[in-house]
């Protein structure tokens, strides 16, 4: 056997994701960005393993690829949790109190910015600027923004996803 076969699933389409979505974009490499999208919308996550084979079937180096997905702070290697809070670190959420928010919901959720809870319920993240600099400070909640958010507010839209 060569070592160059492809996995395919009972219907005889490919088994591989990540090749499957390269496939369908046409295995095209100015499509890379699109294909990576499609890849976290359907797994969840891009899998740091599904890299090498983008890369090969666009004909890529890895680095190019790995570059890619790591410049853009939307693509995430690992699964999130089940709701995503995005808290504004722009300089004007700064002035309104986004620090103090920030470590108030480190400790109120006993993570850091970019870890998820242990219940797998929230990851907590930094955002720059959500465009709502005159009512901050702002979080994002699984893509909705929020604004003028206190403790008071935040604890209760945690106590909401829960």
């Amino acid at each position: 056997m060569s070592g160059k076969a492809t996995l395919l699933d009972f219907t005889g389409k490919t088994a591989d994701p990540a090749l499957a979505i390269c496939q369908k974009h046409g295995n095209r490499s100015d499509a890379l960005l699109e294909i990576l999208h499609d890849l976290q919308h359907e797994q969840g996550h891009v899998p740091e393993a599904s890299l090498p084979v983008i890369a090969k079937a666009l004909n890529l180096s890895r680095a190019e690829v790995y570059g890619v997905a790591t410049f853009y702070h939307d693509f995430h290697f690992k699964p999130k949790a089940a709701h995503v809070i995005k808290i504004c670190r722009a300089e004007a959420c700064q002035s309104m109190g986004a620090r103090e928010l920030q470590a108030m919901a480190e400790k109120f959720l006993k993570v850091k910015l970019g870890e998820t809870t242990a219940d797998r319920q929230i990851t907590l993240e930094a955002t720059y600027c959500l465009g709502l600099c005159a009512s901050s400070p702002a979080i994002m909640v699984d893509e909705r923004p929020v604004a003028r958010v206190d403790a008071k507010t935040f604890k209760a839209i945690v106590a909401g996803l829960k």
